[in-house]
């Protein structure tokens, strides 16, 4: 090795020597400089580092599980104690490097969502914009990725979810019996009818719509179906995979003589996915999502359209300058943001508002009476009006959060709730810099999410993996055969008094839910009435709403349209509940770690920390001679049980939320059925007495109290799952770490020198940390001292 290294110095390139050694070395330097490239000098430095922490971790825990896996391949059997081991080992080492940061973009058709991915991912009319075609016509993920060309996946709905819908687009649009009022009960062009039509014409032909279901089914759709259902697009530039993309994902587009596009097939699409080649703008990690309307009348992808939303961990809330200040659709779409941020994994809330470039200087002048004295240009004027409606739509949004989410979120503590935005700007600068624009600061916000996350992840993978490595000395040491040093009977009845009392900690944490549950119960009995009438009756009488209606009723009072307001009986009916129930709910499931009352994630780690006091009583009276490994594979590995019962709890916490909405949906269900059947004379109003009928005797029954009840049930299930995941999982942990005489083996494969590599490993995660702090500090203070504040070139494409 030695002579090779001198070597290199001296060999010419054209020696065979360099041209099997230098290719290799410029690969892994080119994928270290281009996966970080996106972030400041300084933040690529410190993630570098902890890149390389990560790497060097993994090729321990694999060099320590072939190891281990070579001194049991011939043995007819394993301990259990060394099974969990090499399990967890491979756990670890499959263990994606890094969950994406979803960030999701919601915004009603036209808001500008598009036009704001285009400008940053620094490509101008890459995803469609609106003109005069409806666009985006499903969710689209954006995200970059290592290769040299732009890639989309478009994912369609299997066959069978295809029939499902077609099915409900033809009971929608025929109806059996026509009367006068229905003559009279014209279909809406912006209803549920018309989108209804539009889906069928566009996969059958001209006339589809007023086909029955069973010849659609003999009908082959116009346009390529592939048996994967999956379609697969590549290309050498941008330009070239957004032309080829178009026809997929605009839900109208017309040729040049007016006519339809017979290639399209977006009614079939599910979401599609775009990979971008190597950006140095969009870190790889972050997916953009343009999320599109306010749900969809198919119920896959009406789910998806939620289960979306949940899995952002930031939500945008896009909406352009002209209608920021009202829109029953805008709010609707803030509404559920909220809700995502109690229900799924959602840890900021952000306004951006688009299009700030319009702007009509004398209009705006006359509307402020300021004549001509204080403002001199135009964009003088459009920074002031940034300015005021930064400051009207901060107020305005943090109370709605306020009243909604606990008072010890952090996403009221955010300087930045809303964003001031304007994509044409960006690329023409006519009136606002590139700064002004304010797409530079959201491109910051993201790499700085994502490099946070990075840290954490990085942090908690090398001392899980640390911990791993302390059990293998464990089970290769004679001395915890010949020892009891820790008294692990003792630490057991420990262990059995603290969950008795995690138990009842965890019952008084879910108790605080009865007095406004009880409440929220009370407040839907006596306006349910009001809400129904809301929901049920339109100022201009019932044209263009039979249809609608119908819709709802076909699927379980639920209406959802990518162009029209979200219509949702059964939220409608509970949301007094939620008024009463959200902010305590935040508080139950907050991890901010400042509640006024202790959140449920608190209660389980002073579990931990009384486990871990525990452990050093126990090893300072004992001397911890041999010990001190098992003392910290104990602490470490009680960090990773209960890391992974907080995902438990996230991925539950959304079926508890729900689970009012769904009790009372069920609880509807038999009069929705029983209204979707109804045609004929005065159909429209004969649904509505069906729906009230429904309602009155439910609630009669007790449907908001039943709705309670599932609810406390969804709680007693995940304080169980919470107990016996706990018990399960210390109970293993004791049993490994304690002396188990012959059935332990005594003599495995030697990995002392991957157990000093690892202990080295988590020793430098503190310099890393310290390392990236100093320059962060540094980046800081240089910035302050420079003259000029303005951004990185930007280069156009």
């Amino acid at each position: 090795m030695e002579e090779t290294e001198a070597l290199e110095g001296v060999i010419p390139h054209s020696v065979d020597f360099n041209l099997f050694k230098e290719p290799a070395r410029k690969r892994r330097r080119s994928h270290r400089d281009w996966q970080f490239q996106a972030f400041p000098s300084a933040e690529q430095s410190a993630l570098k580092e902890y890149e390389k922490l990560e790497c060097r971790t993994r090729r321990v825990l694999s060099n320590t599980y072939q190891k281990l896996i070579q001194s049991v391949f011939l043995d007819d059997s394993i301990p259990s104690g060394l099974k969990y081991l090499i399990n967890r080992l491979l756990a670890l080492i499959e263990k994606p490097p890094l969950e994406p940061v979803y960030v999701g973009l919601l915004g009603i058709t036209g808001a500008g969502k598009s036009s704001l991915i285009n400008a940053l991912i620094q490509q101008a009319m890459f995803l469609p914009v609106s003109g005069e075609s409806v666009c985006t016509s499903c969710i689209v993920q954006v995200s970059s990725g290592c290769c040299e060309q732009y890639e989309a996946k478009i994912h369609l709905l299997s066959d069978q979810e295809w029939k499902a819908e077609l099915k409900d687009l033809t009971k929608l649009l025929h109806r059996a019996e026509q009367s006068q009022e229905e003559e009279a009960d014209t279909w809406d062009r912006d209803g549920a009818a018309a989108e209804a039509a539009r889906k069928l014409q566009i996969l059958y032909g001209h006339g589809a719509e007023r086909r029955r279901y069973e010849d659609l089914l003999r009908v082959k759709p116009r346009g390529r179906i592939p048996n994967s259902r999956t379609i697969t697009l590549k290309a050498e530039e941008a330009g070239e995979l957004s032309v080829k993309l178009d026809p997929y994902i605009r839900t109208q587009r017309r040729d040049w003589n007016g006519e339809l596009a017979e290639t399209q097939i977006w009614p079939l699409i599910k979401y599609v996915e775009v990979i971008l080649p190597k950006s140095a703008l969009i870190p790889k990690g972050v997916v953009l999502v343009d999320i599109p309307g306010t749900g969809d009348f198919n119920s896959k992808r009406d789910d998806m359209w939620k289960k979306t939303i949940d899995k952002c961990s930031v939500i945008w809330v896009i909406s352009d300058i002209e209608r920021v200040s009202g829109g029953k659709a805008h709010e609707d779409l803030l509404s559920e943001s909220i809700k995502a941020y109690q229900r799924g994994f959602c840890k900021d809330i952000a306004l951006v508002v688009t299009k700030t470039d319009k702007l009509h200087l004398q209009e705006y002048l006359r509307e402020r009476k300021m004549g001509n004295q204080a403002i001199q240009s135009q964009r003088e004027a459009i920074l002031q009006r940034n300015e005021i409606i930064k400051l009207q739509r901060n107020r305005i949004l943090k109370e709605k959060l306020k009243r909604k989410l606990p008072a010890d979120s952090k996403v009221l503590e955010a300087s930045d709730l809303v964003y001031t935005v304007s994509a044409h700007e960006y690329w023409q600068q006519a009136l606002l810099t590139e700064e002004e624009s304010e797409i530079p600061k959201l491109r910051e916000y993201i790499r700085k999410r994502l490099s946070d996350k990075k840290r954490r992840l990085v942090s908690k993978y090398v001392t899980e993996a640390f911990g791993l490595l302390l059990l293998t000395d464990t089970f290769n040491s004679d001395e915890s055969l010949r020892t009891d040093q820790l008294n692990m009977g003792d630490l057991r009845r420990f262990v059995e008094e603290k969950m008795e009392l995690l138990e009842k900690a965890i019952e008084q944490c879910f108790a605080r839910m009865e007095h406004p549950l009880q409440t929220g119960v009370q407040v839907a009995r006596t306006s349910y009435r009001h809400i129904l009438r809301a929901c049920l009756v339109r100022s201009r009488g019932n044209q263009g709403f039979h249809q609608t209606l119908k819709a709802v009723c076909l699927k379980n009072g639920v209406y959802a349209s990518r162009t029209l307001a979200r219509i949702d009986l059964n939220e409608a009916l509970s949301q007094p509940i939620y008024d009463q129930i959200d902010p305590v709910f935040g508080g139950i499931f907050s991890r901010d770690g400042k509640a006024t009352a202790p959140a449920l994630m608190q209660h389980i780690d002073t579990f931990k920390h009384s486990l871990e006091e525990r452990m050093a009583e126990i090893g300072i009276r004992s001397g911890w001679k041999h010990d001190g490994y098992k003392r910290s594979f104990l602490i470490q590995e009680m960090s990773a049980i209960l890391g992974g019962l907080e995902s438990h709890i996230l991925r539950r916490k959304r079926k508890i939320y729900e689970s009012v909405s769904s009790s009372i949906q069920n609880d509807l269900k038999p009069c929705y059925e029983e209204a979707a059947q109804i045609t004929g004379k005065k159909a429209c109003e004969r649904m509505k007495d069906v729906i009230r009928r429904g309602v009155e005797r439910q609630v009669a029954e007790g449907m908001f109290e039943r709705a309670q009840e599932r609810m406390w049930h969804q709680f007693r299930q995940l304080k169980h799952g919470i107990t016996e995941k706990v018990k399960s999982s210390v109970t293993t942990m004791l049993t490994l770490a304690a002396p188990q005489g012959d059935g332990l083996y005594k003599e495995l494969a030697d990995v002392r020198s991957e157990q000093k590599e690892m202990e080295k490993l988590h020793r430098s995660l503190r310099e890393v940390a310290e390392n990236a702090q100093l320059r962060r500090g540094m980046q800081d203070f240089l910035l302050r001292m420079s003259p000029s504040k303005a951004g990185p070139h930007r280069t156009k494409l």
